[in-house]
């Protein structure tokens, strides 16, 4: 029988390894004395544990690996100990954030070994075990990089429940919203300021102001810095409750179905298509947000015959792309009711409940029925992109 003295010492141990992670690469860079100059090795070992804390951004990981082979060379001891820092695990707190943050940028690393590589992420992760299994095979066999940023490439390998820091992932279908995460109060000036006459283009992206369509392209709010593009995270609510969430859609017509807020009918060649903010029938209130999912073909290049889910609201989607996991998206959409969509607090527990729920139920249309059932949108489609079904059997 394990002391209680015992049990605490092992949760601490668990807790401080898991903490550490930005020691873990330092020992194989400290060991290439033999390359470069007297005492190069040891203060790019000495620079490690910088770019793996928590709040480090993910792209100086890989641009101190560049720096590692720059400096010592291209010798084979040296591009391992450099693939290693790019498959490091970035130090995580789950207990602040629900996802980890990864470089969105193309050109990192720009050292053609290092290319390919995909780091590990924190196992309290939805779908760490696919990310990490991903990662080590990177190791061995790098993935194609062609044109792609670290983020892009996990995606492509089946792992998206991340932020993005940098130049966006996916064609540009996350910037915003990690930038957010970051920290970066770059767009408040946008809310406040050019965005403050575009009427209720602030609540969504360019491609979503359904509605006020003569303001779409601005400049100003569509894409102002690249990372403003869907004022994602934090930054969408400027004033940490969704102040400009919608801009003024309450009053600008976009809600022409009398609901109070929400983005508008959109169709779009890469978030698809959405039938505009629907209120729940069980009275919740999701804020300006439908927490409504699909489940189709062949999503975002995905292969014939393979289904996935996606949120349906272009608020909610931003950020989070597909996934063969349900998990990872009814995880993203509860995020974002409370972060950005402004919904009650009873509303993001009933979310939250149907994901206990639902997180682990079978990867079929079934389970996503379900989800919007649960949540007081039963019936909902969840093929409004009238993708191919081939396969897809039980649905009415």
């Amino acid at each position: 029988m394990y002391s209680k003295a015992t049990l605490i010492s092992a949760i601490l141990a668990v807790a401080e390894a898991r903490f550490a992670q930005e020691q873990v690469p330092v020992a194989d860079v400290q060991a290439l004395t033999n390359f470069g100059n007297p005492g190069e090795a040891g203060t790019l070992s000495g620079q490690v544990p910088g770019v793996l804390l928590a709040a480090a951004d993910p792209c100086d990981k890989l641009s101190l690996a560049d720096q590692i082979v720059s400096t010592l060379g291209d010798d084979a001891q040296v591009i391992a100990a450099a693939q290693k820092l790019v498959a490091a695990e970035q130090n995580f707190n789950p207990f602040a954030v629900s996802v980890p943050n990864i470089c969105g940028d193309a050109s990192l690393p720009a050292t053609e070994a290092l290319r390919g590589i995909i780091p590990l992420v924190d196992p309290d992760v939805v779908g760490s075990d696919v990310e990490n299994a991903n990662s080590a095979s990177s190791l061995q066999s790098p993935f194609d990089a062609s044109g792609l940023s670290v983020a892009d490439i996990m995606i492509a390998q089946g792992f998206s429940n991340f932020t993005v820091n940098g130049a966006a992932a996916g064609g540009g279908a996350n910037a915003g919203d990690n930038n957010a995460g970051n920290g970066n109060a770059n767009n408040g000036n946008n809310n406040a300021g050019d965005n403050a006459n575009n009427g209720n283009n602030n609540a969504t992206p360019p491609a979503f102001n359904c509605g006020n369509n003569n303001n779409q392209n601005n400049g100003n709010n569509q894409n102002n810095n690249g990372n403003n593009q869907n004022n994602n995270g934090n930054n969408q609510n400027n004033n940490g409750n969704n102040q400009n969430n919608n801009g003024n859609n309450a009053g600008a017509g976009n809600n022409a179905g009398g609901a109070a807020a929400g983005a508008g009918a959109v169709s779009d060649p890469v978030t698809g298509t959405f039938a505009g903010f629907q209120q729940s029938s069980l009275g919740l209130d999701f804020g300006t947000c439908t927490p409504t999912v699909k489940f189709e073909e062949s999503l975002n290049g995905r292969k014939a015959g393979e289904f996935t889910f996606q949120a349906q609201d272009p608020v909610v989607n931003k950020g989070q792309q597909e996934a063969l996991n349900p998990a990872i998206i009814f995880n993203r959409i509860c995020d974002q009711l409370g972060n950005v969509c402004g919904a009650a607090d009873d509303a993001v527990a009933a979310c939250e409940a149907a994901q206990a729920d639902l997180g682990s139920a079978a990867k079929d249309q079934t389970t996503a029925d379900a989800w919007n059932t649960a949540l007081g949108f039963a019936g909902a489609d969840i093929n409004p992109d009238n993708a191919p079904q081939e396969g897809l059997v039980g649905h009415t």
